[in-house]
């Protein structure tokens, strides 16, 4: 933990020229720039796997016709496909899994009032009015939703919504496309493949739930929150963008 306060600061002092009173969380969002391009080669293979998936989906709609009534059975030849073509149904996971480290390290760095047994003067950084080590309801209650900080949280809850909202048509149009294929043909392919039909509903609503991360988490790992999401909806667009029948990845940190 000291270790990574040190790097955090280090990057700071780099950006106080430019940024002044919030060279921190400027090296905030260095920091998730320097994550996410250390993670981009997984987001490639994810596409590249990606791919080979939607190669597949006429074979599991086969499969799907064939063993509609028997779910196990169903899950056992889709799995053994995936295995014979090296294709593995879950690498769009790992960008997201390899980034909650870094995640969870901002979140615990600014939640701790000391760090190796002294105080932690990162706490002491602030976004303008907004303390890195704050909450939304700190800002709240501390000139309320027009206040200093409460204005730095709106900003960033309009930035979240765009993107969520920009997830979301892309995420629609993708399933929509990808529908008719994954789930064997119309209202009967999702009969034969139970609780498709829920996920398809609630599946493009994901990207939202970064709404409430950034609410409660302290305002540097929002930061890193803001800028991971933002930056995974311009990847997927880059990297999916001839693939209208892609399935998403995690929403809340890409």
């Amino acid at each position: 933990m000291s270790a990574f306060a040190s790097l955090v600061e280090g990057l700071a002092e780099l950006l106080e020229p430019l940024f002044q009173a919030s060279a921190a969380a400027a090296a905030i969002v260095l920091f998730t720039a320097l994550v996410r391009l250390l993670v981009h080669p997984l987001s490639r293979a994810s596409a590249r796997g990606q791919r080979a998936r939607a190669a597949l989906q006429p074979q599991i709609a086969a499969l799907r016709k064939k063993h509609g009534k028997n779910p196990e059975k169903l899950q056992k030849a889709v799995l053994e496909l995936h295995a014979k073509e090296k294709v593995s149904p879950l690498s769009g996971c790992l960008p997201s899994l390899f980034q909650l480290p870094a995640f969870f390290l901002l979140y615990h760095l600014f939640s701790n009032s000391q760090i190796g047994g002294e105080a932690n003067s990162l706490l002491a950084h602030q976004l303008f009015a907004a303390p890195l080590g704050g909450r939304w309801a700190d800002a709240l209650g501390d000139g309320g939703v027009l206040g200093g900080a409460g204005l730095v949280y709106l900003a960033l809850f309009v930035i979240v919504a765009a993107v969520a909202t920009f997830n979301y048509r892309r995420t629609k149009r993708m399933m929509a496309a990808s529908a008719p294929v994954a789930a064997g043909g119309g209202d009967q392919g999702a009969q034969q493949v139970p609780g498709l039909g829920a996920i398809t509903k609630v599946m493009p609503l994901m990207s939202f739930l970064t709404l409430f991360t950034v609410a409660v988490v302290p305002l540097a790992a929002a930061l890193y929150v803001v800028t991971s999401t933002t930056w995974s909806a311009i990847e997927r667009a880059v990297l999916y963008r001839d693939m209208p029948g892609a399935a998403p990845a995690a929403a809340v940190l890409g």
